[in-house]
């Protein structure tokens, strides 16, 4: 049935549905577990490395999952793959409050580890790559917006139902919450294609939705070079990110300051990603991307210059913009250039190979420090690597036209 014309485009109701969804389920799936982790250890008496174990195992296991997730989102849609997701996700952490043996816990984030994929950001990209074209980068900001909001959100809240009530009921409650939440806005909101409606993306006259097919962009030449860009980029900024912290300790700053500090790039990110939106309006995704790349050159240039408190603040607000608006140009980029029909299959290949790199980064560059005793090999490599990938995404760009 063709819905009013003075009703709003189904479309924008998913974004924010999504966005309030991302926000919880990223908030307790992936940043609550560090806050828990140094009562964990006191409890159960597991050593660090075991603990972190499973969290790195959940996030191998989503990476592994993401092809099959983008199969299942190209057929059937993301309604009920992420609802499926949200009621594995709460059982699951509501185990993880009960968990007493390593066997149970890494099982517990072996399965997080699927929900994670049925939940987090792919789906949520996929969903919005279907239901939007000229308004592609609006309503993924939408969307990353909130959700670059949840460890601002959940860090502080996740340490307060622990003080109030100890770990096990903390993380009891947080399932709790995920469930009540998620569950049924995936269930009651989530809607497969705009042609359920009567429309096209962004709400135009119904048309066959059209694309590149997942055959042929993996056989062209571009997609790789992509994957290749983005899996260099995100070597980069992983580990960067994880020794942030004892990097900015190392330079003399107090712990609290620096963790401080590294908190803020998330909160650049936000505004990297307002930023992003009005200005794909203006230039096409391939601008942006080359664009972003070489502002993470101009970020890690600062501290191979030096470490003074003013380079570092400059680093932050770039390094936090060019990871905020990194996060909306590829899912813009890959819609742009293959269209919707294969979406989640052609995004979940390039997924994979991110969540390896992403999961590697932090090891190699511990390897590194250890080997060095300070972080300036580190910091070599990250822009070594920033550079390889701003040279290969502007290849990219080129080839594709």
């Amino acid at each position: 049935m063709q819905p009013s014309k003075s009703a709003p485009y189904y479309g924008w109701i998913l974004a924010i549905t999504l966005a309030v969804t991302e926000t919880i389920s990223w908030g307790i799936v992936y940043y609550a577990f560090s806050v828990f982790l140094t009562p964990m250890e006191q409890d159960l008496g597991w050593s660090r490395t075991e603990l972190t174990g499973g969290f790195s195992l959940m996030w191998l296991v989503s990476g592994v999952m993401a092809i099959p997730v983008g199969v299942w989102i190209d057929k059937h849609g993301a309604r009920a793959l992420m609802t499926a997701g949200s009621v594995g996700a709460s059982l699951l952490v509501i185990a993880w409050s009960l968990v007493t043996t390593p066997t149970a816990f890494y099982l517990i984030w072996a399965g997080l580890g699927v929900c994670a994929a049925a939940v987090l950001y792919e789906p949520a990209f996929a969903v919005i790559a279907q239901w939007f074209h000229k308004r592609r980068s609006t309503a993924l900001a939408i969307v990353t917006f909130a959700a670059g909001l949840a460890s601002t959100i959940f860090l502080p809240l996740s340490d307060a139902l622990l003080r109030a009530f100890g770990w096990r009921t903390a993380v009891l409650l947080l399932g709790l919450f995920l469930g009540c939440i998620t569950i049924p806005l995936h269930a009651l909101k989530l809607r497969r294609r705009p042609s359920d409606l009567g429309l096209s993306p962004d709400g135009a006259p119904l048309t066959a939705l059209t694309g590149v097919t997942f055959r042929a962009a993996l056989t062209g030449r571009t997609f790789w070079l992509l994957t290749l860009a983005f899996g260099l980029i995100y070597l980069s900024t992983s580990a960067i990110r994880v020794h942030f912290i004892p990097f900015l300790i190392e330079t003399g700053m107090e712990s609290s300051t620096a963790a401080f500090a590294t908190g803020a790039i998330g909160i650049m990110q936000v505004v990297g990603r307002l930023i992003f939106a009005p200005l794909d309006q203006r230039f096409s995704s391939r601008t942006i991307a080359a664009g972003v790349f070489a502002l993470h050159i101009a970020a890690l240039g600062l501290l191979l210059t030096g470490q003074s408190q003013v380079q570092i603040g400059v680093f932050i607000v770039l390094f936090g913009a060019a990871q905020g608006a990194v996060t909306l140009a590829r899912p813009s980029l890959i819609a742009g250039l293959y269209g919707a029909a294969a979406y989640g299959r052609i995004s979940s290949i390039m997924a994979l190979f991110l969540t390896l790199t992403s999961t590697s980064a932090p090891l190699i560059a511990s390897l590194l420090y250890e080997r060095a005793g300070d972080y300036e090999p580190v910091l070599w490599m990250v822009m070594i690597l920033a550079c390889a990938a701003t040279a290969v995404i502007i290849l990219a760009v080129r080839e594709s036209g």
